[in-house]
Formats: C-alpha cells, sequence, structure tokens
C-alpha cells in the first residue's frame, strides 16, 4: 500500500519540483531549452503509451478470451475523442501562444496557462490510476514494478512542465509563491485521477484493456495535438527532436527493465 501511494503521488511531486524552479532561477527558459523540453515529454508519453498501456492491453484481452485488438483499437479512438471534446470545451492557452481555445471565458491568462498543463495531465492521472488498479490484482499480469516504471517515467517529464508553467507566470510580474502554486495545482489533477480509477477497480476490472488503451489514446492525442506542434514550431525544431528521443528511449528502458 505504501508503495502504491508512493507511485500515485510521484507525477505530482515531478510537477511541483519543477513549479519549484521559480524560486531557484531568475530568468524564463530560454526557447531551446523549452522546445526540448517539449520533445522530452513527447517521447516520454508516446513510448509509455506503447509499452505501459497498449500492450498490456492486447495483453490482457488475450487472456481474457477478447480478440486481442479490439479493446485496444476501440479504447484508443474513445481515448483519442475524449481529449478532442476536453480541448474544444475548455478554455486554455499555450506557453507562447496569444489565442485561447475552447469556448470563450473571462478566465485570466494564468488560469487558461494552468488549465492548459492540466488538460495534459488528465490522461496521465488516468494512466497512472488505470496501471495501479492493475497491479493491485495479480491475475491480469501488470506488476507493481511496471507501474512505478510508468509513474516515475511521468514524473521526470513533469518535472520541466511544471517549470513551463511558473516560469512564465512569474515573467508577467506574478509573485514566486503565486507561479510557485499555479504549476504545481496544474498537476493535482493526477494523483486525483489515480485515486478514483483504483477504488472503482472491482466494477472496472472487466474493462480493463479497453481502460488502458484509453489511456493512451488520450496521451497520444496531447502529444500529436499539443506537445510536438509547439515544440517543432520556429527555430532550433532539432532540438525538440532530439529530446524525444532522448525521452522515448528512457521511457522504454524504464518499462523494460523495471516492468
Amino acid at each position: 500500500m505504501v508503495n502504491t501511494a508512493i507511485g500515485l503521488l510521484l507525477p505530482f511531486a515531478g510537477t511541483a519540483l519543477g513549479a519549484a524552479m521559480v524560486f531557484l532561477l531568475r530568468n524564463e527558459l530560454s526557447a531551446r531549452l523549452q522546445k526540448l523540453l517539449l520533445g522530452f515529454a513527447s517521447g516520454v508519453m508516446m513510448a509509455a503509451s506503447v509499452w505501459s498501456l497498449l500492450l498490456p492491453s492486447i495483453d490482457i484481452a488475450t487472456e481474457q478470451g477478447v480478440t486481442a485488438w479490439l479493446p485496444a483499437a476501440c479504447g484508443f479512438v474513445g481515448g483519442m475523442l475524449f481529449l478532442l471534446v476536453l480541448d474544444t470545451l475548455i478554455p486554455h492557452l499555450h506557453v507562447n501562444s496569444q489565442e485561447a481555445e475552447g469556448v470563450r471565458s473571462s478566465l485570466g491568462r494564468s488560469a487558461k496557462l494552468m488549465l492548459a498543463v492540466t488538460l495534459h495531465n488528465i490522461p496521465e492521472g488516468m494512466a497512472v490510476g488505470v496501471v495501479f488498479a492493475g497491479a493491485m490484482v495479480e491475475s491480469v499480469g501488470i506488476s507493481l514494478a511496471g507501474a512505478m516504471a510508468l509513474s516515475l517515467g511521468i514524473a521526470i517529464q513533469n518535472f520541466p512542465e511544471g517549470a513551463i508553467i511558473s516560469m512564465p507566470l512569474k515573467g508577467e510580474g506574478h509573485s514566486k509563491g503565486r507561479s510557485f502554486l499555479y504549476g504545481a495545482l496544474s498537476g493535482i489533477v493526477e494523483p486525483i485521477a489515480a485515486i478514483i480509477t483504483i477504488l472503482l477497480i472491482e466494477h472496472l476490472l472487466p474493462a480493463l484493456p479497453f481502460l488502458l488503451a484509453f489511456s493512451a489514446g488520450a496521451m497520444i492525442y496531447v502529444v500529436v495535438e499539443e506537445l510536438i506542434p509547439e515544440s517543432q514550431s520556429g527555430k532550433h525544431s532539432n532540438i525538440a527532436t532530439i529530446g524525444v528521443a532522448a525521452g522515448f528511449t528512457l521511457m522504454m528502458i524504464l518499462d523494460v527493465a523495471l516492468g
């Protein structure tokens, strides 16, 4: 139980530690570093979607006697559509963008920036919750070490996300404390989503292959719709590509070595 609690809190801790950079760094993150970090986050999420979510989804469906690809395919598309709906409805603003997305709202720029990162964190929280829920049921073949690998990988990529949201807020004139608070709170949705998933595991167990793939689809939506376009815009896009390779490789190693 202690290991599960640590695993659920790791991603949020990564976001909070990244947001804490507002107390240590004087200037806003450089454009090159932001691109590198965005690329890194993309690579981590892509690798996690494959090794931690889609492959286990196919394996569990096979053990359940279901057509192996069906829950994975339906869940993946469902996750993409779910994030598409949230992206369309929730007002949010990406870093380095002047035009907000989602429905029109009177929310301030700071709140919209925080909501943009929160959108990224929703599928990550779902993924961590589903994997740890699966690890608590020995019969489905998901190990606690594998779940911890996913949690650790997401925590690592959340570190730059926390900094990317808090540093621009400080640059806009917010206090260090408020900038840190906004950055840290953007990650609170992850443990909340994970805990809710675990509490419902008895009812969700038959749909576990679908839920794993659903989380993968939601994560890939974020990568394709937001992270990669942001990292590849303007100059120095090759730096972002290097970040993708580094993040993908690290997450793959963590999952294979610990899973």
